[in-house]
């Protein structure tokens, strides 16, 4: 039976400009199964500066942030976490009761595969990207040691002072270089499909690659991941990102950690 809230029940919500299912779906199935009261659901703006005084206002527990409001959120909070200040880019806000703290658990996530997929420091790798979810992820490769990257975005300005703070080189283009590992941290491949278009990298740099990540979750297989398995390399797919990020907001907003099992369910009901 689905989870009628009531009048006590605490509310969680998301902040996107593209609300998406998965984490209404993740947060309500973990919270049905370990009998919580609370509900989460998604939801957009066009007013973040009073829709961010509502969670305060309203006493909402807890608010997923996703583009484009992860940096933008930053000034309309009382308190942000190392993972997120460093970065200047937020996911993830906590209602301490009227005290609104922000986290990024993109950058925690990150970290987490960084070390589960075991890969060498010593990889060097190119990320396409410069916005507040390449800032998390070009942060964590640093932090893990990884010193060798270049920084491909057009956005000379962006991209540029991403690459400066993490000591990395920028480029407008990948061009002919085909580095070991590829890191996909734009909306490119969102649609599907299996055009070139679609990738974020060139075939020949696919090919060449050892590893290749690519940070879009919806679909889980996007081109860029089915192009690198057509061709037999490592991947790292945006639905661990995901996964891996909602697990950490869930145990902020709940103080509950789920078993693997537990959350292997809610991820195969999010993705149902």
């Amino acid at each position: 039976m689905a989870h009628i809230p009531g009048k006590d029940t605490v509310l969680c919500i998301s902040l996107a400009g593209r609300p998406g299912t998965f984490g209404v779906r993740f947060h309500n199935h973990l919270y049905q199964l370990l009998g919580l009261d609370y509900y989460y659901k998604a939801m957009t703006t066009q007013d973040l500066p009073a829709a961010v005084g509502g969670i305060r206002a309203l006493g909402i527990r807890g608010c997923g942030v996703s583009m484009p409001y992860k940096e933008a959120c930053m000034a309309l909070v009382d308190e942000i976490d190392p993972s997120a200040a460093a970065i200047e880019s937020i996911n993830t806000i906590v209602n301490e009761g009227g005290r609104l703290k922000a986290y990024n658990t993109d950058y925690l996530a990150v970290r987490q595969l960084l070390e589960q997929h075991r890969l060498d420091p010593d990889t060097a790798f190119a990320l396409r990207g410069s916005g507040g979810m390449a800032k998390a992820v070009a942060s964590a490769l640093c932090d893990a040691g990884f010193k060798q990257g270049i920084i491909v975005a057009r956005n000379e300005q962006a991209g540029r002072q991403l690459a400066d703070s993490c000591g990395y080189r920028w480029q407008a283009e990948l061009g002919d270089l085909c580095p070991p590992m590829l890191v996909n941290v734009t909306p490119i491949g969102m649609a599907g499909g299996v055009e070139a278009e679609q990738l974020a990298f060139s075939r020949e740099a696919i090919a060449a690659a050892q590893v290749v990540f690519d940070v879009v979750a919806m679909p889980a297989r996007t081109p860029l991941i089915i192009e690198a398995e057509r061709h037999g390399k490592a991947v790292i797919t945006g639905l661990e990102v995901i996964a891996l990020q909602a697990l950490e907001q869930f145990v902020l907003y709940t103080g509950v950690r789920p078993n693997s099992e537990q959350v292997a369910q809610a991820v195969a009901y999010a993705r149902a």
